[in-house]
């Protein structure tokens, strides 16, 4: 038998309060958790896939549709204050314990994040192949218009101040109003992380960068257009839409379609 050297896991739970029902919300037509499964399923390097989760309706997608594995989440792991990276080491050592083995990768998907495709999978696995120093490989997108320069918090007196000292940058007088004057600025898009193994060891947790400690030490950014993210409001679902139209789909087809 094969070993199986990459799992992707899909993470994913039933009570979101931001926005209700985004995982399963219709994308062009397909419930949003369809999207990381269509992108696992079609990598040429994942050879299982499992999905965490409390919600029927997603276990049964993802179980009958795409041949997962459907791995409990506890209670305590599904509430509002329950931490995704405590999540992700649940699932992760279950895998273990059905595998017998860790992994040597695995690809972590979120159910609300329709922002992902096959070939940003497989770019991931590829960079991690030949870049043994790198912990991780995740998606991003360039956003110079948040910049950290032009971050803003509320001070005690009520006014707006800088987020963070603007010295971190150097000289604060060098500074203007250009967006990217600073250099290009760089957010995870939650599309996908994919990690050595480890790292999901709660040990190794400890050791990450911050705040994302799923993510190892040394991220490797796999560049995405602009426009797609994790839905957690609903009026992100337009971008959302727009990305995927970028990428290929539509209401009625997908760039998996084998007559394309």
């Amino acid at each position: 038998m094969k070993k199986i050297k990459t799992v992707a896991i899909l993470f994913g739970r039933k009570g979101s309060t931001g926005f209700p029902g985004k995982n399963l919300y219709s994308i062009l037509g397909r419930p949003a958790t369809v999207y990381p499964l269509l992108a696992a399923k079609h990598s040429r390097y994942v050879d299982k896939i499992y999905t965490s989760t409390d919600d029927p309706e997603i276990a049964r997608i993802s179980k009958e549709e795409f041949g997962a594995e459907i791995i409990e989440r506890p209670s305590e792991l599904c509430t509002s204050e329950a931490l995704v990276e405590d999540a992700m080491a649940h699932a992760y050592q279950e895998v273990k314990k059905r595998l017998g083995y860790s992994p040597v990768y695995v690809v972590i998907l979120l159910c609300n994040a329709c922002n992902i495709v096959s070939e940003s999978i497989d770019c991931g696995i590829e960079v991690l192949e030949k870049n043994t120093d790198f912990d991780s490989a995740i998606t991003v997108c360039i956003y110079n218009m948040f910049t950290p320069i032009r971050a803003r918090r509320l001070a005690s007196d009520g006014s707006m101040q800088s987020f963070i000292p603007l010295e971190v940058f150097g000289d604060p007088t060098s500074l203007n109003s250009r967006r990217d004057i600073t250099g290009d600025s760089y957010f995870a898009d939650g599309g996908m992380t994919i990690v050595r193994g480890f790292w999901l060891e709660n040990e190794r947790m400890e050791e990450a960068l911050l705040p994302f400690r799923w993510m190892g030490k040394r991220i490797y950014p796999i560049v995405q257009e602009p426009g797609g993210g994790d839905i957690d409001y609903g009026w992100q679902v337009a971008a959302v839409e727009y990305w995927l139209k970028r990428y290929g789909f539509t209401e009625n087809s997908s760039p998996y379609d084998e007559n394309k």
